[in-house]
This record gives structure tokens, sequence and C-alpha cells, in this order.
């Protein structure tokens, strides 16, 4: 199974930015993408880059809306799987949003950031409503597919409850900046999940300078034996391509052993 990962810049136009998406998922599915993801917050400017003023609610859109629906027409035509990354406007609360759409074009679900963080530049708890999805796993045409958004990728319970609910994909959108991360942690978180969960993680970074942050792109794809299996260039547009063979997933030590051999029973409140 083939992966794509959209790295692209998000200009002031979101229209353009939605065209530009839709154009690369095209090249991406006639490369022999069968999973095509975006990243977070890919057709718009990060808002919680300044503190929230007015109505910051007003900036999203509902899911199902028009991006869903454009790009649910594209992934029928094309017969792709798509993670998207959306600003979720639902009544009076918002959030931070993926829609997964399967290959048929149908709306799978929605997984919504579950932990918000708030320091300068990444001022998002006056944007986002804690989300209340849990971890749900899709069961798509192209495989079991969960998704940590940003922030949530830092939680190990998180990342397990993935595995536990029979992942053996992890999409990961993010809005990581160049220079955030000590060197070698920005992968290596995610080595350690694939390591101890025994799946395929793929983190789809933005890329770009904004108004207060400089997004470094560096998209990556992590194998279930931790190994880094593919990398995009830091600081351009890139569509990051990476060939997944489920059987590793089947052979890792955590479907063999790890997960085999837990104890919930004895983790209290633990997953």
């Amino acid at each position: 199974m083939r992966i794509a990962l959209i790295q692209q810049r998000a200009e002031l136009d979101k229209s353009s930015n939605v065209a530009r998406g839709l154009a690369a998922l095209e090249r991406a599915a006639r490369d022999g993408a069968e999973v095509v993801a975006f990243a977070e917050l890919a057709f718009e400017s990060f808002h919680p880059q300044r503190p929230a003023s007015g109505d910051p609610v007003g900036l999203g859109e509902p899911i199902p809306g028009p991006i869903t629906e454009q790009f649910s027409r594209k992934a029928r035509e094309l017969g792709v799987v798509i993670v998207l990354n959306l600003y979720e406007r639902d009544g009076d609360r918002a959030f931070d949003a993926s829609p997964v759409i399967d290959a048929d074009g149908s709306l799978l679900g929605t997984t919504r950031m579950i932990h918000i963080t708030d320091y300068p530049c990444f001022h998002e708890q006056g944007y986002y409503t804690p989300g209340d999805t849990g971890a749900p796993v899709y069961r798509t045409r192209a495989g079991n597919i969960g998704v940590a958004i940003c922030y949530d990728r830092h939680y190990p319970e998180y990342m397990r409850a993935l595995a536990v609910g029979g992942a053996d994909l992890v999409v990961v959108p993010q809005a990581g900046a160049a220079g955030e991360w000590p060197d070698g942690l920005y992968e290596g978180e995610m080595q350690v999940a694939a390591f101890q969960n025994g799946y395929f993680v793929a983190l789809c970074n933005r890329v770009g300078r904004e108004e207060c942050l400089t997004f470094g792109g560096e998209s990556f794809v992590c194998a279930p034996d931790g190994r880094v299996i593919a990398r995009a260039p830091a600081m351009e547009d890139f569509t990051l391509t990476a060939d997944i063979d489920w059987q590793q997933t089947r052979d890792s030590h955590a479907r063999r052993l790890f997960l085999e051999h837990r104890r919930p029973e004895l983790y209290g409140g633990w997953i």
C-alpha cells in the first residue's frame, strides 16, 4: 500500500489552498497512492499564532461541509482514502479536526484533537474545544487507520489506545515550527510509538513562513520496527510517498510480544 503526505504552504487565499491540495491529491493518486494525508489546518493560516479575539468559531466550517464534499467527490473518483485536517465549527464550539474519507467517498468519521496546549504562537486554548471523539480507528479500504492530531502525539496512552483499537497506520497531521524540537526528538518520539505499538506512523507537517512561525516541513514515515523509511525535505512544498507492507505490522515486536503481554487490569485508568 502506498501513502502520500501532502506538505504544502498555506497562502492567505483559502480557496487557492484547497485547489492546490486537490491537484496534489490527483497527482499522488496517479502515482499509485491509496492513502493521501494532509498537514494540520492545511488549507488556511494557522490561526492560533495570535491570541483569539472576536468570534474565532466563525473561522471554522462544518463537517460535513464544503471542503469535505469536494474531497469526498475526489476520493470516489480516484479510489483513494483521504485524511484531512480542518478547523471545524460545530454550533458554538470549534475543534481541530480530521475527517477521514474512504475510497468510495463516504465520510467514515472525524477525529477531534483531545489535548489542547497554550504557549506563545500556539494560543490553541482560545480556539479549540477539547475533542470528544476518543481515539477512533477507521476501517478503510486501504487498511485500519487512526489519527493523532499534533499535540495528541505526545500522550503515550493515546497512541496505545489506537493500537488497542486495531490501527495499522497512524496519521499525524502536524504544525511543527522549524527548530521547535531538539535534534532527533521530533522523529524519535514517533519512532518509539511505532515500535511500541506495532504500526506505521505517518507525520505530515506544515511548511512555510507565516505571521509568527516558520513551519519546517520534513514530514516522515516510520515503520513498526521504528525505522524512518521516508522523509520530506525542509522548507519546501513536497509530496512524500512511502510504500507500506502490512506484513511488517504482523511481524512486529509489539504484535508478537508487547500487546499480547499487557496486563491492563493492573494499570488502573491507564490503557
